[in-house]
Order: C-alpha cells, then structure tokens, then sequence
C-alpha cells in the first residue's frame, strides 16, 4: 500500500545540471521540514499526556490535545519519504482514505474481544493498522457507536493505547529527520540521492503530490458527482476538520512552495497568489465537514476551491518544474 504511485521522467537542461542545489535544500530542511515534525512531536506527546489525565471520550482536554495532534500531522503529511517511510508511519498515523471500512471494523474487533495488546506500546504496534492513529482515534472520540460498546475501563485502554501509539510514531520520525536531514542536504555516495537535483526532484514531487491528494481526494472524495455527492467520505468529517486539513494542507504547501521557488521571485510571485487565493476561498466557506457537496450553491463553492488548486498545479507542472529542471509524469492516487 502505497501513498501514491509515480512514473518520474527527468529533463536536466544544463542551466539545471549548473545551479548549486545546496542553499535551496539546506533552507527547506532547517526551515520547513525540521520545525514540523518538531512541533508534531510536541503535540503528540501532548496528547499521550492529556489521554492518561482523562481518557473520557468527551474530554475537552483530551479532544482540544486530538485536534492539536492532528493539525501538526496534517501540516507534515505532504511529506511523505525518508523518515515517514519506515515501517508505515505514515498510515500508521493517518489510514485514510479507508474505501473498505477497516477501521471501525479495526476497533470493534478490539473492544469485543478486549484484546491484551493495548496493554504494551509493542504490541499494540503489531495489531491491524487501520485500528491505529488519528483516524481511529477520532472515531473513539466522535463516533456514537463506541461510545458504550464494550466497558468503560477497556474503551479507556484502548484510548490511551491509540495516542501513545501515535506518539511513538512521530516522535520517531522526528529522531529520525535529525540524520535524514544530512542525507537530503548532502546527496552524494552516502545518501539515496546521488545528486542536488535528485533531492529537489523529492521535494518537488512532495509539493505536487500534496496538493494532487488535497485537491482530487480531501475535496474530490465528498464531491463524488452532481448527481451523486459523497458528504460522508469528506476526510474527519466526524470531528469536522475536513475543510481544516485542506486549508492546513495548502498553507504547509505555500511555505514549501516558496522555499523551492525562492530563486525565480517571478514564478515565486505566481505560486504565492495562486495559494493565496485558494487559501482565502477555503477560509470562507464556511463548511468544516464539507457538507456542503450536497447543495447546489454548497458545490459550487467547494468546486471554485478545488479548481484554484488546479490553478496552482498548473503552475508547479508548467512554471516551477521546468525552471528546477523536472518534468513528471503521475499515475493517479491509489485510493487505498
């Protein structure tokens, strides 16, 4: 199971081959990708804490900890090689979309038979991964079905198992990212890139394919059809953050975006007023759980939202990507 699946085509011209990749990457890890998981790594073990102060589902300060938690992993999850890679951190904190219903399916299954595993760190990392991380959280914490189902006491383990597990994750990612960071900035024999320009080409595709899965799955799963909307596949819609992780998503993706772009101020300019104002209509809506998709006038907004994402791919593929010296061919989002 894979975020997405890529076909990557190089065109290095020779002004690319010349340029020194070095500040651009050095800029981006210190800048961009460090603070983030850092601040996830914060927040997760916040929320660990807050779970073993009050393991009520309906905690304030438990689900305040949640949507904290989740906002640093939204604000990261474009960035999904190297550290996030290992061992499925990725999906182990976010299994999402989830086409076959896994995860309530995951829990159920745990509470019923009042499982052992949530008694370790270690061995709840071996149980099903759909049962594990944000999403699965917030189904115990927003979902009326498991509001009673099973005891109180094992609800409570389970809880406290589910953050401890997403803690581990990220605070592992971000130990990790601490010798990775070298490995992205200093390519060459003792890194998996060989060269500058195939760390950018990393970067790169994080930038496209974060707002590929913003705009074709976080806002293009609910909308389904005009005749057919899908409100209840938006992303946390139970706790009402889809529109969250698509602003969230698209604020992390400007700031990466700058940093690529940072010497050619003119498609810099470009890329910053096209974010702009897809960041402004997301702010506007006025719609958490993306509700809206079910509505004519609902729709129209969420579809003016997603074709300003469109706008900005557009400028990645035709501006942004020639001027680094990359042109990319996708397959589409795997869905799983």
């Amino acid at each position: 199971m894979r975020f997405l699946a890529f076909a990557l085509a190089l065109t290095l011209p020779l002004s690319a081959l010349a340029q020194d990749r070095g500040p651009i990457l050095t800029a981006t890890v210190d800048e961009h990708i460090l603070p983030g998981f850092a601040a996830l790594s914060d927040t997760s073990g916040a929320l660990a804490q807050s779970s073993q102060s009050d393991c009520t589902a309906t905690s304030p300060d438990l689900r305040a900890a949640y949507h904290m938690a989740f906002d640093g992993w939204i604000s990261v999850s474009h960035l999904r090689f190297g550290p996030s890679e290992v061992g499925d951190r990725a999906f182990a904190l976010a299994f999402w979309p989830d086409t076959k219903g896994f995860t309530p399916k995951a829990l159920s299954g745990l509470i019923t038979a009042e499982d052992d595993a949530v008694e370790t760190p270690e061995t709840f990392a071996e149980t099903s991964i759909a049962g594990r991380g944000f999403f699965a959280l917030e189904q115990m914490l927003y979902d009326s079905r498991f509001a009673d189902q099973g005891s109180d006491t094992y609800r409570c383990d389970l809880i406290r198992a589910i953050a401890t597990d997403i803690d581990l994750n990220a605070r592992a990612m971000d130990d990790d990212w601490a010798s990775f960071a070298t490995a992205l900035t200093q390519p060459g024999e003792n890194s998996p890139y060989r060269s500058g320009n195939e760390a950018m080409q990393e970067l790169y595709k994080a930038l496209v394919t974060g707002l590929e899965f913003t705009g074709d799955t976080r806002l293009g799963r609910p909308m389904g059809t005009f005749d057919r909307p899908r409100p209840n596949r938006a992303e946390a819609r139970r706790s009402e953050r889809s529109l969250r992780h698509v602003e969230l998503s698209l604020i992390a993706l400007r700031d990466l975006a700058a940093h690529l772009s940072a010497d050619h101020p003119e498609i810099a300019a470009d890329l910053d007023g096209a974010f702009d104002k897809a960041i402004t209509r997301a702010q506007a809506l006025d719609d958490p759980a993306l509700a809206g998709v079910a509505d004519s006038q609902g729709r129209f907004r969420i579809e003016a939202l997603q074709q300003s994402i469109n706008d900005i791919r557009e400028i990645a593929s035709t501006e942004l990507g020639p001027t680094l010296g990359i042109s990319a061919g996708f397959n589409s989002l795997d869905g799983d």
